[in-house]
């Protein structure tokens, strides 16, 4: 149960949301675990720092490096990643964001999450900087699908229209981001927020805490959401040490 310096806090953030023109929520695996989906590492995680059953770590395992040499071990824990999160539904707090996207035009979305859940909410303005695991590229001729899931891919899919392996539209580990979106996040940074809500995320990369940096600088107001301590914890104007869900539907102002 919240207590009343919880309830004080959210009151205030409410408020800010309520005027504010332009607000970015930014997010991790944290919004995600509420509709069920481990975390990628840490208590309950997919991957606890443990090697794969080949021996080799993770990171590799998923890298576009592998992909090239062995897809077939890429592949096979792409598909762990996929499975991990099949049939999962939006959780309260993707569908309070989403909510608050039908009534203020410039509520935007950063995720660092692949599952699709902000957009499966019904949130449009969504910046999903490592991409989605249900859209799928040919790696040969370029052509695009999305699969509702994984089940009845092949071990390495293959391309319908001209034989090349398909892999996800994700950034795996030693890839670069896809310039569009750094673009199209430089470009929405540089007109500003008036309010940066983080929520599940670590935001050990640079590109996750650089929003929240941005709008510190300015004045705005910075809100976390997260149970755990992250690098921006201390960082912020206001904190609640406590899941999305229990929190973020709270911060919707009255006429959404």
């Amino acid at each position: 149960m919240l207590d009343e310096r919880e309830l004080r806090l959210i009151s205030e953030v409410r408020e800010k949301i309520a005027v504010a023109s332009r607000v970015l929520f930014v997010t991790g695996a944290g919004i995600s675990a509420d509709a069920g989906l481990p975390t990628y590492r840490g208590v309950g995680g997919l991957y606890a720092g443990e090697p794969t059953a080949e021996g080799v770590p993770i990171e590799e395992a998923l890298s576009g490096r592998m992909l090239q040499e062995r897809p077939s071990l890429c592949w096979k824990y792409i598909r762990q990643i996929e499975e991990a999160g099949r049939g999962a539904m939006p959780s309260a707090g993707h569908r309070a964001i989403a909510a608050l996207q039908t009534k203020r035009r410039e509520v935007w979305v950063l995720t660092q999450n692949v599952d699709g859940l902000h957009t499966l909410a019904g949130s449009r303005r969504v910046i999903d900087i490592h991409g989605d695991i249900k859209a799928l590229r040919c790696t040969r001729c370029g052509d695009e699908r999305r699969v509702s899931s994984y089940e009845n891919l092949e071990a390495i899919p293959h391309c319908r229209e001209c034989g090349g392996m398909l892999r996800p539209k994700v950034v795996l580990f030693g890839e670069r981001l896809p310039v569009a979106k750094l673009e199209r996040l430089d470009h929405e940074l540089g007109i500003g927020f008036d309010v940066v809500v983080n929520v599940g995320t670590s935001a050990v990369f640079t590109y996750i805490a650089r929003p929240t940096w941005i709008t510190n600088e300015k004045g705005a107001l910075t809100v976390e959401v997260d149970p755990g301590e992250t690098r921006l914890s201390q960082l912020v104007d206001i904190r609640f040490r406590r899941r999305a869900s229990e929190v973020l539907p709270s911060f919707l102002p009255a006429d959404v």
